[in-house]
């Protein structure tokens, strides 16, 4: 089901079965946010399996940077592209969520994985055991939220 993201009433649709679906909706509320403020987008997720190209270049490009496979089931899937950058979120029914965040152009592009992960969740294994370390930031839609990142070095798009 396609869910315009709504920051001012935050809602846990689409995520039901995530063992910590209010402070994961309230992340993805955040990030929605954001976008809005940024950028005046409208934040949109898609279920997975409706963006296969998306998910599928997430998995290849975590395990060729990385070596990451995670066992948690990527849910949905937020695209963001302007004529700059893509900037793709990807939620997981463990309460984690990662960003694509690819500048087109420019002297040193940013390119990299950001990792944010909902309140009430354990890291999970495949990021504790290649060392990942998390800052903490407080949020008011959710709570406190770790983030870490990974620059990529190859090219993508």
């Amino acid at each position: 089901m396609v869910y315009k993201v709504d920051f001012k009433d935050v809602s846990s649709v689409g995520f039901e079965s995530v063992p910590v679906a209010e402070s994961f909706a309230g992340l993805r509320a955040n990030e929605a946010r954001y976008f809005w403020n940024k950028y005046t987008f409208e934040y949109v997720t898609y279920p997975a399996a409706e963006q296969q190209e998306l998910a599928d270049l997430m998995t290849k490009i975590l395990k060729e940077e990385r070596d990451l496979a995670f066992s948690a089931k990527m849910l949905e899937v937020a695209p963001y592209e302007d004529d700059e950058k893509y900037w793709h979120e990807f939620y997981y029914d463990n309460g984690m969520c990662l960003n694509l965040l690819y500048e087109k152009s420019g002297e040193k592009p940013k390119r990299a994985i950001g990792i944010k992960l909902s309140v009430g969740m354990e890291i999970p294994e495949e990021l504790a055991a290649k060392g990942f370390k998390f800052a903490r930031q407080r949020s008011k839609l959710a709570g406190e939220v770790r983030g870490s990142f990974f620059t990529l070095k190859k090219e993508w798009f």
